[in-house]
């Protein structure tokens, strides 16, 4: 879903105000489940998730902590949902033979660097995770699902975004009151800059909860000075925009979709014809990317990001206490 206009302004709005009743009954709901006892997976478990509904950056963030426990000898697996996917799992991701209509679009990116299971029953997939060899699971969203103890979970905000009007859905993007969400929480990464997610940060520590600063980084390109339209499915497109423009790519048109959107072959009949009819290269992310057919994604341009930490020992320190790793 698109996330609705009011959801970015201040609590008192009309229709937020209108739908407060129905967020409040949702919200208590979520909390409530988010404070069932769960199973023991075996090995440790970190969580990456996020106090709203949409993206925050949760699947660069789990490649980053991925790559942070390889660096101190551990073996981790990627547990997700597969969200947008239609098998229900436990099964093991193969890029190769997966599609994104099957597992998600996150599974793949994440299945490049490591073991990657998708499983609704989140015991049951962390069982295929121990069963390939993982010591560490590393789930991409779940936060608010409490069949697997975590031993870490951080909370993933946008800097930009923050936590909207601050409410829960449908009046806002809480997927519960921030209040009854923080208990599950041992510490934040902000992703990028923002007053918004500065209040987040001042909130996490006035709870003595570790704040680790983070920012997207582009890969090597070679967009300045092309003419793009760009287009792009995910939480935020806007933000996509944007770094397109500060690559110095010249933004001929821009056409965002909602989050995971399955794309239909007329829309991307479309999308050709108007870079045609500009003069353009198409340009999307890496998550769309895999959504996209072979012979589609073959005339497509990229732009690629990784997470950087401001401070990346701070968050290496945390894994290690968690996972008990040397």
């Amino acid at each position: 879903m698109r996330p609705p206009a009011f959801w970015a302004a201040g609590p008192d709005h009309v229709a937020a105000r209108g739908l407060a009743p129905l967020g409040a009954v949702y919200g208590d709901l979520v909390a409530r489940r988010m404070d069932r006892p769960g199973a023991r997976a075996g090995c440790p478990v970190l969580c990456l998730g996020n106090f709203t509904l949409g993206g925050a950056g949760k699947t660069p963030a789990a490649l980053m902590v991925a790559a942070l426990l390889a660096e101190l000898g551990a073996a981790p697996a990627f547990l997700s949902r597969g969200y947008g996917g239609r098998t229900a799992g436990p099964v093991q991701v193969d890029p190769e033979r997966h599609a994104a209509a099957e597992v998600g679009d996150e599974p793949l990116l994440l299945a490049r660097q490591a073991p990657t299971i998708v499983s609704r029953d989140r015991p049951a997939g962390a069982a295929l995770c121990r069963s390939l060899g993982a010591d560490v699971i590393v789930m991409d969203d779940g936060l608010q699902n409490p069949s697997l103890v975590k031993d870490l979970s951080l909370a993933v905000v946008d800097g930009s975004a923050g936590l909207g009007n601050g409410l829960p859905f449908p009046a806002g993007p809480l997927r519960a009151p921030l209040a009854r969400q923080w208990p599950h929480v041992g510490g934040v990464i902000v992703i990028g800059d923002g007053a918004a997610g500065e209040r987040v940060a001042r909130a996490a520590e006035r709870r003595g909860l570790p704040v680790h600063r983070a920012r997207l980084v582009r890969e090597a390109d070679d967009l300045a000075g092309r003419r793009c339209l760009a287009f792009a499915g995910i939480g935020y497109p806007e933000k996509f925009f944007a770094s397109l423009a500060e690559a110095g790519a010249v933004v001929a048109g821009m056409r965002p979709f909602p989050d995971h959107h399955p794309y239909r072959e007329r829309e991307l009949a479309g999308l050709a014809d108007a870079a045609r009819r500009l003069g353009a290269d198409l340009v999307t992310t890496e998550k769309d990317a895999v959504r996209l057919p072979p012979a589609f994604s073959a005339g497509v341009r990229i732009l690629r990001v990784r997470l950087v930490l401001d401070d990346a020992d701070a968050l290496r320190r945390q894994i290690r206490d968690a996972v008990g790793a040397p």
